[in-house]
């Protein structure tokens, strides 16, 4: 097998930490070797991210250079960080803590509380939906389910960019947010949640993160313990910082560097979060003595399959474009990506169906299949379709797998049988590990040998105790001598690392829960305009987060890519349906639309600087903003801004003033934004003082950016030199 593909699943504990760099390629062991100072890797879909992060700390532990309890490895979610204990388990580094950002935080907050706020922590709230709902009421506001969900979004998307509730409808216009209601509505409600939540005594998950901040930025004396403990920090998925959680990096580092992060600013798909990859693409000039590691050997695709992800990136466009990633399969040649045109949404559910029926019946594990579409509410037509087909299914997202009751069960029965297996007549027959899970479950489960006909909760139920006996063979295979007692300390380990057994059934699920995942077929269903990109996605920006949400679902594909459409939603609607624009060029027969076509970057290591070396790349330091009018040194943003101190005389043209007020109304009016989202009022009297007659010019003045520039700029370069707007030869 190549680095990044399956192992085994209970492999050998490397004996040494030399041991422990073996398989990995050239650019995984610089990563695993880097131990000190920043280290920032810019991993590839499928470039064994994951493997190089956790062969790092493992290297560091095993050769006594790091202390596994100093070091805090961090991801955004349960099953990653439990993946990440997992493979950490296996090579040996016992005792390092990898956690999620909330689960880190709440844990230090917990600790911490009595000593630094005192008495009991408030009662953290699982969902937060229902105080919406009151917090609403209390307005004599009334929400339906989806307003619901959605002001619950801007809540926890205002939490995490840390903006409080009456900033809320600037915050919102800038980031180009579509608001569920009117935006000073949505600051009412969002101020009205946070003082339910303090009559209650309850707090949220967003509550954890800033509380933790306060603390840690209040109490230095505690801050100092904390970083007292960690002194090592690993960052997972780094793309997906959120304003919030970096700043809480940054207090966990304090005036340190010992920190590594991982991440692909082409797999930025949650800024509907809060989700930056600012974060990752500035590393390099926060930290410039930082050692960049490129991992670009894609292990997990086909060339075919890789050929398709890179093309989707050279059209791109943005900043995240001129940072991609230009993947190598490291895999043997495999099938063409198929694509396939339905006359309506039915019959493009009943025809993936009908394939991955085939699939199944020629060998193919149904675990190793995934249909990914864009939204959850898909998922119903490829539910009943792969139900009639007879093919069992799971959905990914729904309750995790040992949460489920028939699970939980089944660990209750099996530790009783470890416990008390002597008296237990069940095992009277059982002669090894694999026939006594089976015996356990057959008597209290009512686990059988063969499926049941059908789907549905039934067949769920079986699937999950199915898991149970297939991880019992492998526990097997890999340590004969293990006992019925040691696979339930194996379950054990698992339930507490949410890392569950495989489930033999299709995966169905949306592009956003897919994300880290991966599969031998996948089925990517409804890439048509209006789905993908999604019709509520209108800028730039969103368009371009829309073509990295496909990249991901083409980069789950092992060996086998389906890509689908439908014309119509229903059977005899209105074929008015095409294929999504971000196929163009790349499936047969069509052009490409125009977009970012420089090629991407390779592989390799970028060493940060020592001394006496070359420097790496800083930040320009700037000089003091100094007032045109009186020489003094300005500090305040909007005296900048204006380029002279407020009680200065200004020179501004009042008439040119009054003009470009009147121009920003109607520009205003037209995109349907606040006047202060063209330009505010202090960069239109800037403007007016500075009366700028080239691009130049005008690009100097704080507040003009360049996307401002290139949609504003010729109109109002025509109303500094007194013309209408629209006559002026722009020279941009």
């Amino acid at each position: 097998m190549t680095a990044a593909t399956h192992s085994t699943l209970f492999p050998r504990v490397p004996e040494s930490p030399d041991a422990v760099l073996e398989g990995l390629d050239p650019e995984q062991r610089e990563v695993a070797t880097a131990l000190h100072g920043p280290v920032c890797v810019l991993a590839g879909a499928g470039t064994g991210k994951t493997r190089a992060i956790t062969h790092r700390i493992a290297y560091g532990v095993r050769a006594g250079i790091l202390q596994p309890s100093s070091v805090l490895a961090v991801t955004f979610t349960n099953r990653a960080a439990g993946e990440m204990r997992g493979r950490l388990r296996q090579l040996g580094a016992q005792g390092v803590q990898a956690r999620t950002f909330h689960s880190a935080a709440l844990r230090q907050l917990q600790y911490f509380w009595p000593k630094a706020i005192g008495g009991s922590m408030p009662r953290l709230v699982d969902r937060k939906i229902q105080l919406v709902a009151d917090a609403a009421a209390s307005l004599g506001t009334r929400l339906d389910r989806n307003e619901l969900r959605d002001v619950t979004s801007e809540i926890e998307w205002c939490k995490v960019t840390q903006t409080v509730p009456a900033d809320y409808p600037y915050a919102a216009a800038k980031a180009g947010r579509e608001s569920p209601r009117d935006p000073a509505e949505i600051s009412h409600l969002y101020a009205a949640y946070e003082d339910l939540k303090r009559d209650r005594a309850v707090i949220d998950f967003e509550d954890v993160l800033l509380l933790t901040v306060a603390v840690l930025q209040d109490r230095h004396d505690i801050a100092e313990q904390v970083r007292a403990q960690y002194q090592h920090f690993v960052v997972d998925e780094y793309q997906d910082v959120s304003p919030l959680q970096q700043r809480l990096l940054d207090l966990w580092l304090g005036d340190r560097d010992d920190l590594c992060v991982v991440g692909d600013a082409s797999q930025t798909i949650y800024s509907f979060t809060g989700a930056t990859p600012d974060h990752l693409l500035d590393f390099r000039v926060r930290h410039p003595g930082a050692t960049v590691v490129k991992l670009v050997r894609d292990y997990r695709s086909t060339p075919q399959v890789v050929r398709l992800a890179n093309g989707l990136l050279a059209q791109a466009k943005g900043r995240a474009a001129g940072h991609r990633l230009e993947l190598v399969s490291q895999r043997p040649p495999g099938p063409d990506p198929v694509y396939t045109e339905y006359t309506d949404e039915p019959a493009e559910a009943e025809g993936a169906a009908r394939r991955i029926r085939e699939l199944i019946d020629a060998g193919v594990p149904a675990a190793e299949i995934a249909v990914l579409f864009r939204t959850n509410s898909q998922s119903e037509t490829y539910e009943q379709a792969l139900a009639d087909a007879g093919v069992p299914y799971q959905l990914r997202g729904a309750e995790r797998f040992f949460d489920r009751p028939e699970v939980r069960k089944a660990g209750v029965a099996l530790r009783g049988a470890a416990r008390f297996g002597g008296n237990d007549s069940l095992l009277d027959d059982a002669v090894d590990l694999p026939s006594q899970v089976r015996a356990v479950l057959s008597g209290e489960g009512g686990w059988t040998t063969e499926p049941p006909a059908g789907s549905g909760a039934v067949r769920e139920r079986w699937e999950s105790l199915a898991a149970l006996v297939g991880l019992a063979h492998d526990l097997a295979a890999a340590r004969p001598t293990a006992t019925l007692a040691d696979f339930v300390a194996e379950l054990d380990e698992r339930a507490n690392a949410q890392h569950a057994p495989t489930v033999q059934g299709v995966t169905l699920a949306s592009l956003h829960a897919a994300k880290g995942l991966e599969w031998d077929v996948v089925f990517l269903v409804g890439v048509a305009e209006g789905m993908m990109p999604i019709t509520y996605a209108r800028t730039d920006e969103q368009i371009e987060e829309e073509r990295r949400l496909l990249y991901v679902g083409v980069t789950r594909a092992r060996e086998r890519l389906h890509v689908s459409w439908a014309l119509s939603r229903s059977p005899g609607g209105r074929p008015g349906r095409r294929p999504s624009r971000f196929l163009d060029g790349l499936r047969p027969g069509t052009t490409p639309t125009v977009g970012h076509t420089g090629s991407g970057t390779g592989g390799g290591v970028e060493r940060g600087f020592t001394a006496g070396a070359v420097a790496a790349p800083r930040r320009t330091q700037r000089t003091p903003a100094r007032c045109r009018v009186c020489g003094r040194t300005l500090t305040d943003a909007g005296e900048m801004k204006l380029m002279r101190c407020a009680d200065c005389p200004s020179d501004m043209d009042e008439g040119l003033y009054e003009r470009l007020r009147e121009w920003r109304a109607v520009q205003a009016e037209r995109s349907g934004q606040p006047d202060f989202c063209v330009f505010t009022d202090r960069t239109l009297m800037a403007i007016a003082e500075a009366c700028p007659e080239t691009s130049a010019e005008l690009a100097r003045i704080p507040g003009v950016l360049s996307r401002k520039l290139r949609s504003y700029g010729a109109d109002v370069l025509a109303i500094c030199a007194g013309q209408e707007p629209g006559e002026a030869d722009g020279d941009d």
